[in-house]
């Protein structure tokens, strides 16, 4: 349900005021009492929402119809993707992505394969997953070649970051594009090569280059844990004991390479459909009553273009050697680890919805253009400073695309516009990962690396990854219409 913005009952600098407090508190309740991201969330919007004078009697209802509206567009693409992911971690999909990749690329090149093949296995996993579960593979590759572990580590884990901020159905970019009022399918098109782009030159070349001459021993200790079943401090609760026992029952066929790459590009070709088709009959080249394109629009619109890659990937991987319990309980086990993510989603869109519906948005949008700020710049500094305070690249997106919803609604920006709006909040989020973020402390602890080092390279590192989708993002924003 959309609401249209109130009329504002305090002045534009009163509002702006409430917005920054209500900021400062969310981030002293997550980092400084540890409160859940979730319950600080909801709290701050209720309270944003009394301070910014919507009335009492309004402010569940106002706050409730944000939260939902916001997991309408979000929870079904997550659940959905998190399904595809694992199964092709469990049928060992990832194993074969990296070693015929490495393969092909050949030996010198081993960091590019790995990369590349998290960036295929990043389209619909989650960075925290896909690192964990390219563990083994990591170590693997870099046992034998040799070397720093970096080298290998960061193209991979860099790979996993770019996507999970860039690409939907990550969370994030979908909830940014559908809070600006952008197509989640534009988005995913235009993301997909600038991710790989921006890792290319601010991932793969940075460690080459950098990176990858910072010598850290290879110290796969943690996976003799990690695999064994053995209950990690380090796991994240990504994976469970139940997890590992299926990790165990993969089937001894591995899938082919061709069906691993034709799972992975199946939502792309069928999204593109869509896009493609709605281009067209905004030029007036296609036709508006066609039976055919209709059908290919809506096997394009991105739910059903996931859905149907999460059949295709069931009945095609997910069945070899697997007895219909145990793919039942893969599936299930995918949805647990990402339940927390969707609340803290629909909250952070509940919170932006409030300030929207308070007009706190408006204001923020007219300072911004009193400053001269164009709006794609606003967009990569609003997330930047969010990702710096509270860490999590989600909140980020999500938070910052409700700041500027309402000045994004007033300008009429076309989708392209919004896309390239979305990729600058991307990059903000990305930006400078540090100790609050838990990213950090995953690739620190799993690589072996002290904080000092890790900040030296993974925190540069990721950046150099910022700043180039940024780049990427002003230049297109000055050439799309």
């Amino acid at each position: 349900m959309t609401m249209d913005p109130m009329t504002p009952v305090h002045s534009a600098g009163t509002l702006l005021t409430i917005a920054a407090v209500a900021v400062a508190v969310l981030l002293f309740l997550i980092i400084k009492l540890r409160m859940h991201a979730f319950i600080a969330l909801v709290l701050i919007s209720l309270l944003t929402a009394i301070a910014a004078g919507i009335p009492m009697i309004d402010v569940a209802k106002v706050a409730i119809s944000f939260f939902s509206s916001t997991l309408g567009s979000v929870a079904l693409l997550v659940g959905l993707g998190a399904m595809i992911g694992r199964l092709l971690e469990v049928t060992g999909g990832a194993q074969v992505l990296a070693d015929t990749l490495i393969n092909r690329f050949g030996e010198q090149r081993a960091s590019l394969a790995l990369g590349v093949a998290a960036l295929l296995f990043g389209l619909p996993i989650f960075f925290d997953a896909g690192l964990i579960v390219f563990l083994p593979i990591i170590f693997s590759v870099a046992r034998r070649f040799g070397g720093s572990i970096l080298l290998y580590a960061l193209p991979a884990a860099g790979a996993f970051a770019a996507m999970h901020a860039i690409v939907p159905p990550h969370p994030g970019p979908v909830t940014a594009a559908t809070e600006l009022g952008g197509s989640i399918g534009l988005a995913t098109l235009i993301g997909i090569p600038v991710a790989f782009v921006s890792w290319y030159i601010g991932v793969y070349l940075f460690t080459k280059f950098y990176a990858g001459k910072v010598f850290v021993p290879i110290n796969d200790s943690i996976l003799s844990g990690q695999l064994s079943g053995e209950p990690s401090d380090l796991d994240d609760g990504v994976e469970d004991t139940k997890a590992q026992v299926l990790l165990k029952e993969r089937t001894t066929t591995a899938p082919r390479f061709g069906s691993v790459l034709g799972i992975l590009l199946m939502p792309v070709v069928l999204i593109a459909f869509n896009t493609v088709i709605d281009t067209l009959r905004k030029a007036k080249v296609a036709p508006e009553d066609n039976g055919v394109l209709d059908f290919l629009v809506f096997i394009g619109q991105t739910p059903v273009a996931l859905l149907i890659t999460l059949l295709v990937a069931t009945y095609t991987l997910g069945r070899k050697g697997n007895s219909l319990a145990t793919l039942e309980t893969i599936l299930n086990d995918a949805l647990a680890p990402i339940c927390a993510i969707i609340l803290i989603t629909g909250a952070g869109g509940m919170f932006g919805g409030v300030l929207r519906y308070s007009g706190i948005g408006t204001a923020l949008s007219e300072s911004l253009d009193s400053m001269g700020m164009p709006l794609i710049v606003a967009a990569f500094v609003i997330a930047a400073a969010l990702r710096v305070a509270q860490g999590s690249a989600t909140v980020s997106l999500v938070t910052t695309a409700g700041l500027l919803s309402a000045g994004v609604a007033a300008q009429d920006l076309s989708d392209l516009k919004i896309a390239c709006l979305v990729l600058a909040i991307a990059a903000g989020a990305t930006v400078l990962s540090h100790v609050n973020d838990s990213g950090f402390w995953l690739v620190s602890k799993f690589f072996g690396m002290d904080v000092k080092t890790t900040l030296r390279t993974w925190t540069v590192m990721e950046t150099t990854l910022g700043l180039t989708v940024f780049l990427i993002a002003l230049l297109l924003w000055t050439v799309v219409p």
